[in-house]
């Protein structure tokens, strides 16, 4: 329990100081807008206005990889779906653009007083609650085995040559000069930030849909399969606890319903699109962030799920999908109900009858 409280409120007080020492409002860590910001700094999208290699996102890898070699836990482990894991993971970071953030972020902005926040939170919570049922139903995609120890090294690889890049900044490298991709904080404390996140998400299991998961979880009532435990869920509380009050001693909470940074008041949109995050989440076993940390301890399908966030990322911003001030685009209304259609399509597709919550999925839920 005190592995989760610690963590957790080690990523609100790390990501208020990280949005007031430079980064977006509201941004302390962002795995969608950070993810978007690489793949526009690696080119595979032209918004100017997006484009920097953040190294929290590397910062989150490689801290659950050295900690995780360190303390021997690393493991190169496929679970023999890795296309899956990377489509949805391209869904994953659609949901997240219409809300305009991940699961972290959107912690980061209730504690900061966006009001519109608690409509990602409903949306994300009765996703979760969807994926419990597919789950309970039999859902699965494949028990953890052995795989050549090259696949676990390949995203952990790819984080320390974006590192290299972003410290050497060579010309082919795309660096905004306005916009939210020039918002930062200083680079060496984002990326100590990221590290010891990784760390600690690594150690304690940190995730955010695992933790609403103990909402649904919690009770009389005892889900087939499914262990009893609400430590995920203590972390959450300790994340939006101390981020709350860090926010309030920074200067950064503002409580309202309009005009706050990175909103979207098209609320139903933003309803669905984190419903399809929360969904997603379940059915690939953990949130974008739990994602890049299981990809970081040499699981190769969670780090399928990474490059699928990344390619999801540059179509976000290829196609005009995400969000903002002004609403939901077309694009994207069409692609969070064409993906929860795949969703739900995957789920039934892969669901043995009366089989219960499989042994794989529990520990994303204690």
């Amino acid at each position: 329990m005190a592995s989760f409280i610690f963590t957790g409120s080690f990523i609100g007080l790390a990501g208020v100081l990280l949005a007031y020492y430079g980064n977006p409002a509201n941004t302390g860590f962002c795995v969608s807008c950070f993810m978007e910001n690489i793949a526009g700094s690696l080119g595979l999208h032209g918004n100017i206005r997006m484009q920097f290699i953040r190294p929290e996102i590397i910062g989150f890898v490689l801290g659950a990889f050295l900690i995780s070699v360190y303390r021997k836990d690393f493991r190169s482990i496929s679970h023999g779906s890795p296309l899956l894991r990377f489509f949805v993971g391209i869904l994953l970071i659609i949901g997240c653009s219409i809300f305009i953030g991940c699961p972290v972020k959107m912690v980061f902005k209730i504690a900061a007083g966006d009001l519109t926040a608690f409509i990602g939170l409903a949306g994300l919570s009765a996703g979760v609650f969807i994926g419990l049922k597919f789950l309970e139903g039999g859902f699965r995609i494949g028990r953890a085995t052995p795989s050549p120890a090259a696949n676990g090294y390949l995203v952990p690889g790819l984080m320390f040559l974006l590192l290299v890049l972003l410290i050497l900044r060579p010309p082919f490298i795309m660096m905004s000069t306005k916009g939210p991709g020039a918002q930062y904080a200083p680079v060496f404390l984002s990326l100590a930030a990221g590290l010891a996140v990784g760390a600690l998400a690594q150690r304690s299991g940190f995730c955010i849909t695992g933790g609403l998961a103990r909402i649904f979880l919690w009770g009389p009532r005892e889900v087939k399969g499914c262990p009893k435990s609400t430590g995920l869920l203590m972390g959450i509380v300790s994340f939006f606890a101390v981020a709350l009050i860090a926010s309030m001693l920074t200067g950064q909470f503002s409580l309202g319903w309009h005009g706050q940074p990175s909103s979207n008041e098209s609320y139903g949109w933003s309803f669905l699109g984190m419903l399809m995050v929360g969904f997603g989440s379940v059915l690939i076993k953990g949130c974008p962030l739990r994602q890049l940390v299981s990809a970081g301890q040499g699981d190769s399908d969670a780090g399928a799920a990474v490059l699928g966030m990344l390619t999801g990322a540059a179509l976000v911003q290829n196609w005009g999908l995400g969000g903002g001030a002004a609403g939901t685009p077309h694009e994207g209304k069409m692609a969070v109900i064409i993906g929860l259609c795949i969703l739900f399509i995957i789920g039934l597709l892969y669901r043995e009858r009366g089989a219960g919550i499989a042994p794989e999925y529990q520990t994303g839920l204690e």
